[in-house]
């Protein structure tokens, strides 16, 4: 069955994301009190998604966000451009001393039992400080954009940067754009400016302007303030809660096409169960189930929320696009780093039923 998402046939980019550049300090399976070096990854959960539809899929791809002149900015700009994307930069001049900066993610692998543990430094982060009319969004998308896509960590930054993604979203539907937005709710951020409730106001403006909705139950929650039904979950990977609160999404937002997500069970901290689920247009459509070996989660979800995405942009049919973000976000996993290190030849093989038996 096609879907009704009106997705234009091309456009100079096949997406654009706006969301914050970050580099995450990954000291491996060591804690950050005992490590003495770490890995550096360059992140965000919304330029993830741009990456990953470049680098692998082979599309046109944009990213809109701020960029500090100083050698952390540097160090980033260099990754996203060998991931292939098109940068829409607002430039800021660091200080030397204390900024503005590009935020430092800090998080450790975890093992076993042992949880991974994520804090942030971002103190004076120049995308918190993004402002709507810091781009020239009729210029970007009287180019031609097919798909734009945003998401809630950027939202939760600054009391502008939800006014930031509403003007670019409000942009984007007037010129026949695609817009998805992944909810990705983070306690942490929207903490230290008024929580839950405010989140939930910001998000629900956000949402009024969006074609589909990437998260699950707790973002949908947490997030949107959607009620989740009073069942017990027989499994994590049972997909039906998540189904009972799509009425719910479609009854306050009536104009959303979407709703899509991962299913994750966490056996221990290397090996997950690994599904994902969507509704489109008032049909359900769930993935097969992996058993997942992992390496390095992080990153997981924006490379589900990727290969779906590409599927929709594919034209492939609702269930193929499910199968193909639920093998990218798998094979995701098992590379370190945020983005991705796949290619479009093996998502398609492993979403197709592969294995992983050596390939001669």
């Amino acid at each position: 069955m096609a879907n009704s998402l009106d997705i234009k046939k091309e456009g100079a980019l096949d997406l654009l994301s706006l969301g914050a550049l970050v580099h995450r300090l990954d000291p491996g399976i060591v804690p950050f009190r005992k490590a003495t070096e770490c890995k550096i990854h360059v992140s965000g959960g919304e330029f993830n998604v741009a990456a990953n539809l470049s680098d692998c899929f082979r599309m046109n791809t944009g990213v809109a966000t701020a960029m500090v002149d100083y050698p952390i900015g540097d160090l980033i700009a260099e990754r996203v451009r060998a991931m292939g994307v098109k940068p829409f930069y607002k430039r800021f001049e660091h200080n030397g001393v204390n900024g503005p900066n590009m935020a430092t993610v800090f998080s450790d692998r975890g093992f076993g039992v042992r949880a991974p543990v994520v804090f942030y430094n971002r103190s004076n982060e120049a995308a918190a400080q993004l402002k709507p009319d810091d781009f020239d969004w009729q210029a970007i998308f009287g180019s031609g954009v097919r798909w734009f896509h945003s998401g809630g960590i950027f939202a939760a930054l600054s009391e502008t940067t939800g006014e930031v993604i509403i003007a670019a979203m409000k942009a984007a539907k007037a010129a026949g754009a695609i817009t998805s937005f992944d909810l990705n709710f983070r306690a942490k951020l929207w903490n230290l400016w008024g929580g839950e409730k405010k989140a939930q106001q910001v998000v629900r403006r956000i949402v009024e302007n969006v074609d589909v909705i990437v998260g699950n139950e707790e973002d949908l929650q947490l997030g949107l303030g959607i009620p989740g039904p009073k069942v017990e979950k027989k499994s994590k990977l049972d997909p039906s809660t998540f189904f009972a609160m799509i009425d719910n999404v479609i009854e306050k937002f009536p104009h959303v096409k979407g709703v899509a997500t991962t299913l994750r069970e966490v056996h221990a901290t290397h090996h997950h169960s690994w599904g994902a689920v969507a509704w489109l247009d008032g049909q359900t459509y769930v993935s097969p189930t992996a058993d997942l070996y992992v390496h390095d989660r992080v990153g997981g979800g924006d490379g589900f929320a990727s290969g779906f995405i590409y599927g929709l942009l594919s034209g492939e049919a609702p269930q193929e696009a499910v199968n193909l973000g639920w093998a990218h976000g798998a094979l995701l996993t098992t590379f370190p780093g945020d983005t991705t290190m796949t290619t479009v030849e093996q998502v398609r093989a492993f979403a197709q039923g592969g294995s992983a038996r050596i390939q001669r």
